[in-house]
């Protein structure tokens, strides 16, 4: 029997997943936080906000407002909200609802109330066995999935099955998927590029050319490996997809909210002059201090993270701050 999918969120990402995740099932659980939308999407077969030019199935989807009737006879559960409203939005759910239920987390940022990667908070908060959480991982922009441009994930659980279970799910002619077993790694990984976008974004907007940013994202690389060592050494290949395919595409592309947040900054936009022209979560933003109060546990050498902490918290001028941080990069 087909293994059913509920998705949480109703962003580009999670518009993303839906749309891989019809081509493969016969139907998907959606939970959208808004009833509006649950309506608009039901009469019209487009989510109205993110990726509009997305067609759905009216056969495929089975839309939701109310998110514990949308998970209740789900067998994965995906989480794809914002790190920010990721805890409001499942606090209240019954840890009886969550057993023996596999979750994978899409977020790709840290729970700011708890200082958290999401699979600590899952373990923590719902008792929920790491071997039933996962993370889905880059290089992967929402966008492109949209135009069904070749892509790649990568699926991380400590049991490779769960991860391979999800993956015949989401594979199709533009996507491929690998699996492996390191969710610490990923899914820090995929906190701290977020970070380092917005570091590209401020050289950019400051007028930094593509030679600094090289400089940059090879020092970033080193830095995000440092953390991840300290935080779960295992054995990993940083040059991976997971981890510099996804800082990569993240710090270079015309698509990600990170950099353009940066960039915006850089300008000399105000952080939340520059959040309510973007109108979209930028993850980095939050995920920077959380970093930042979590690296006062292991002390790891991290000089882009703290310069974009300085930006975004401590109001130093981004030019004194980019300056500051070329005299440590090498």
């Amino acid at each position: 029997m087909q293994k059913r999918v509920a998705v949480i969120g109703s962003g580009s990402w999670a518009t993303a997943l839906v749309k891989l995740l019809s081509n493969n099932l016969q139907e998907v659980n959606w939970f959208m936080r808004s009833e509006d939308d649950c309506k608009y999407v039901k009469q019209n077969l487009h989510n109205p906000r993110y990726l509009s030019s997305v067609q759905f199935n009216e056969n495929k989807l089975k839309l939701f407002f109310d998110v514990e009737a949308c998970i209740k006879d789900a067998d994965i559960i995906v989480l794809a909200v914002p790190s920010a409203f990721c805890h409001d939005t499942i606090k209240n759910l019954p840890k009886k609802l969550l057993t023996n239920k596999i979750i994978f987390s899409a977020i790709k940022g840290i729970i700011p109330q708890y200082n958290l990667i999401v699979g600590e908070y899952l373990n923590k908060q719902f008792d929920i066995p790491l071997n039933q959480i996962g993370v889905i991982a880059g290089p992967c922009h929402a966008e492109e999935v949209a135009l069904e441009k070749l892509s790649y994930l990568t699926l991380a659980c400590t049991d490779v099955n769960n991860a391979e279970t999800l993956a015949i799910m989401l594979r199709c002619r533009y996507m491929k998927v690998t699996c492996i077993d390191d969710i610490y790694g990923t899914e820090y990984s995929a906190v701290l590029k977020n970070v380092v976008a917005i570091a590209g974004g401020v050289c950019h907007g400051l007028g930094y050319g593509d030679n600094f940013l090289s400089v940059l994202v090879s020092n970033a690389i080193q830095e995000i490996e440092r953390f991840v060592k300290a935080v779960h050494p295992i054995d990993r290949d940083i040059k991976a997809s997971a981890y510099l395919g996804d800082l990569l595409v993240t710090a270079y592309s015309q698509f990600s909210r990170n950099r353009m947040f940066g960039t915006m900054l850089g300008k000399g936009y105000s952080v939340k002059m520059a959040q309510l022209e973007m109108n979209m979560i930028a993850e980095g933003y939050f995920a920077v201090k959380c970093v930042h109060e979590i690296n006062k546990t292991y002390n790891v050498d991290m000089p882009i993270t703290h310069a974009v902490y300085n930006i975004c918290y401590e109001k130093i001028s981004p030019m004194v701050e980019m300056k500051l941080l070329a005299d440590k990069l090498s």
